[in-house]
């Protein structure tokens, strides 16, 4: 695959452009609203030269990047030369519909159709179309130029040549691609992300510990590990027998914390407005442009060290693993 075409732009759009370019590939943008294509090239000028400063744009330069995004003028033009088409449409039922429906008559017999849903089946909008075994799901993680992730997820009618195909252009420009056998809600990462912010908001609303309690607990502890291994190999390592021996000794512990936590509860307006409170004095609304920038800076910093770290993920150390 040599052509994309980004569908949908906006922010999401104009970070999914930087991943494909810095990649060496020509990247084609096209939304029905001028001002979004402005703000996903903006957003790709921005990003391409952050990433530049620091090493993470494959030798090129953002002007070399920004020389491979090309404006489309229509929706046929978009897609009627693309071999992968990449759609960042908003988040909503009969907006996706509407937009396939438009979309698959006008792209090649060959090309792949994939979506950025975070949530949205892809089923739900492709289920009468003809060339619907075109379209897969391939989430990414925000911001995807810093976080590599993307969840592949077929309908039940794609073809698994597309799926195959997808993973490996994923690969291809830097990614790192899982992909699930069938759909399900909220897909792997956000299934998981919902079970630790349940429990987050619960402690709150217990009175368990404080909402700046609980980011530390994550930021200054679990998130570190969780920065370059998975909860497999966290507690595979942290039991002298491995994940055996530590799921003999704490799998009984972790069922009665599920009983426990067999709690699901809406976070209600109040207990809303209390974390609110806590984040805006960290914060200040006017002040989370600022911050969101730190965050790049920060994943951009984390990135050029993990890939350090993991370049001598080979080396075995010699330590006593504690339970914990």
């Amino acid at each position: 695959m040599t052509k994309v075409s980004l569908v949908g732009c906006g922010l999401v759009g104009g970070a999914w452009a930087v991943v494909f370019a810095r990649a060496g590939l020509d990247a084609t943008l096209y939304d029905p609203s001028p001002s979004a294509i402005e703000t996903a090239l903006r957003v790709a000028r921005e990003s391409a030269e952050a990433l530049a400063k620091n090493g993470l744009t494959n030798g090129k330069t953002a002007d070399e990047i920004m020389a491979r995004l090309t404006p489309a003028a229509s929706l046929a033009e978009a897609a009627g030369s693309a071999d992968y088409i990449q759609e960042s449409a908003p988040e909503r039922l009969l907006v996706k519909q509407d937009l396939y429906k438009a979309l698959l008559p006008l792209v090649q017999p060959h090309a792949i159709v994939a979506s950025s849903t975070s949530g949205l089946p892809a089923s739900a909008f492709t289920e009468r179309l003809t060339g619907r075994e075109r379209c897969v799901v391939a989430h990414p993680i925000n911001p995807p130029h810093l976080i590599p992730l993307v969840e592949i997820v077929p309908t039940p009618w794609t073809d698994p040549a597309v799926v195959t195909q997808t993973e490996a252009l994923m690969r291809q420009v830097g990614q790192s691609p899982i992909v699930l056998a069938r759909e399900i809600d909220g897909f792997v990462v956000n299934r998981l992300q919902s079970a630790v912010l349940a429990e987050a908001f619960r402690l709150v609303e217990d009175g368990i510990c404080s909402a700046a309690a609980v980011d530390a607990a994550m930021s200054e502890g679990l998130g570190l590990r969780w920065a370059f291994m998975g909860p497999f190999e966290t507690i595979d390592l942290n039991a002298q027998g491995g994940i055996a021996d530590y799921c003999m000794k704490l799998g009984p512990m972790y069922h009665d914390l599920a009983q426990a936590q067999a709690d699901p509860r809406p976070w209600s307006p109040e207990l809303i407005a209390a974390v609110e409170v806590v984040r805006r004095a960290v914060t200040p609304i006017e002040a989370l442009d600022d911050r969101k920038a730190w965050r790049d800076r920060s994943l951009a910093a984390l990135v050029c060290a993990k890939r350090a770290i993991m370049s001598g993920q080979g080396a075995v150390g010699s330590g006593v693993a504690e339970e914990s």
